[in-house]
């Protein structure tokens, strides 16, 4: 990961306004007019750095781009929405949908993120074991669940300082890059942690248990027990038990999938390194 000559300190220098590090669209937007009324030095360190570096650089860009297309299109796939559903397998797309989703936001925190934390220190990269050579080359995808939950941990902390006066009533407040890195998280955990330790309805009800003995009961009977079985069953007040709170399980599950994918659906726009 480059740093641009446009964010560097001689820049910020040059300028004579140092950019941010992170904020709200309404913060960078403040930010840019204070900035751009030192018209020719907001020019040169904004316009003018990014010339020279692009002429100076374009070997090395032409380069780049080639490796990042193969990276993106056989490696990380950023193109397309994946998910690690078992291959050769029939789901429905309410099923589809879901883990897609989710699973992909797995990978933004996992890979991504920790790309983001990573490159942005040489200290992280020997934290976490990257070879120099994958970080000079960015070769491969680097999956570090690890690094991704240290930067939303971090992002998470940021509080609102820049651009606003001590006394206004949003400093020292969360950014909103902070808020959206909480619930990322949150997300994040929910999918990874909370999620495969819910109860399977078919087991906390007692359907299964249930279905084991009737479906014995059957086998062991003779061949006109099919019709009493189904008679008995339908009038059985423990299969109703059974069964009803078997769907209600499933109902409440359900609807958690439901608030989880809308939460996420609403942070949206926050999801991009």
């Amino acid at each position: 990961m480059r740093k641009y000559w446009s964010c560097s300190k001689f820049a910020n220098w040059l300028r004579g306004t140092p950019k941010l590090s992170s904020g709200t669209s309404e913060e960078w937007a403040a930010w840019e007019k204070k900035a751009k009324a030192k018209n020719l030095r907001y020019w040169i360190a904004e316009e003018g750095l990014d010339y020279l570096e692009g002429f100076l650089y374009w070997p090395v860009n032409r380069l780049n781009d080639i490796r990042f297309y193969i990276n993106s299109r056989w490696g990380t796939k950023r193109h397309a929405l994946t998910s690690n559903l078992k291959r050769g397998q029939w789901y429905d797309f309410d099923t589809r949908l879901l883990h897609s989703v989710f699973d992909e936001l797995v990978n933004f925190v996992e890979i991504e993120m920790a790309e983001q934390l990573i490159l942005s220190s040489g200290e992280e990269s020997k934290k976490y074991k990257i070879p120099r050579y994958k970080i000079f080359f960015h070769i491969g995808v680097w999956r570090i669940p690890e690094a991704g939950i240290d930067y939303l941990k971090w992002a998470s902390d940021l509080k609102v300082e820049d651009c606003v006066d001590k006394k206004d009533i949003n400093y020292g407040n969360p950014t909103h890059q902070a808020l959206a890195a909480q619930e990322t998280l949150k997300l994040y955990r929910w999918w990874k942690e909370e999620r495969p330790k819910r109860p399977d309805p078919s087991e906390v009800s007692g359907w299964n248990k249930y279905d084991e003995e009737k479906c014995s009961e059957f086998t062991t009977g003779n061949i006109n027990s099919g019709s009493n079985f189904i008679s008995k069953t339908v009038k059985d007040e423990n299969f109703n038990n059974i069964l009803n709170l078997y769907l209600q399980i499933e109902k409440e599950q359900e609807e958690e999938d439901t608030a989880m994918l809308i939460r996420l659906i609403r942070i949206r726009q926050s999801l991009w390194t």
